[in-house]
């Protein structure tokens, strides 16, 4: 097990900077030819805790329902301000985000993942508290949507680790600076 627990963001985007269209369709992203599951089962085996808002957390639930909870094997916490009821499965949280990080970083495990989405994301950098950046790059242009980035108040330096392949997708695999 990892003493050193990182927080990773994995995800794919468009070539210009989109996670899903305005409507919240991946249907470009199903469109570009991978190569097997694009590293996600390889990825799979390096976290142990799943991190993602509320958003995303509702989208998964729509899209893929909950009868087959995709991280079922993993600790999932989904961020919200609303007052939801935990699940089996899903803990609903609305920490202060650098605490709760730092003591999830504590705890034995593997890497914790930030799934998203684009708000949850901006207040991970904004606290600077992503330690890895995967992205996988997929050869299409959305021209308008959800950003990956959004426009705020941080700045981080990042150390380019890897680059991978897998048909016609690009991962970009960066290291926060500290």
């Amino acid at each position: 097990m990892n003493q050193n627990r990182k927080v990773v963001l994995f995800i794919a985007s468009s070539l210009d900077g989109y996670i899903a269209t305005k409507e919240e369709s991946l249907e470009w992203l199903f469109k570009v030819e991978g190569d097997g599951d694009n590293g996600t089962s390889e990825f799979f085996d390096t976290i142990d805790t799943v991190l993602m808002g509320k958003t995303t957390y509702d989208w998964i639930i729509k899209h893929e329902g909950d009868n087959s909870w995709l991280y079922s094997d993993k600790n999932c916490y989904v961020f919200t301000r609303s007052s939801v009821a935990d699940t089996e499965q899903v803990k609903f949280i609305n920490p202060n985000i650098p605490d709760f990080v730092n003591e999830l970083k504590k705890q034995e495990g593997k890497n914790i993942w930030l799934v998203g989405g684009g708000k949850l994301l901006y207040s991970f950098l904004k606290e600077n508290v992503v330690d890895e950046i995967i992205i996988t790059v997929a050869p299409t242009l959305i021209g308008k949507g959800i950003p990956l980035f959004e426009d705020g108040d941080y700045h981080l330096e990042l150390l380019l680790k890897g680059i991978k392949q897998f048909n016609q997708f690009v991962e970009l695999h960066y290291e926060v600076k500290r």
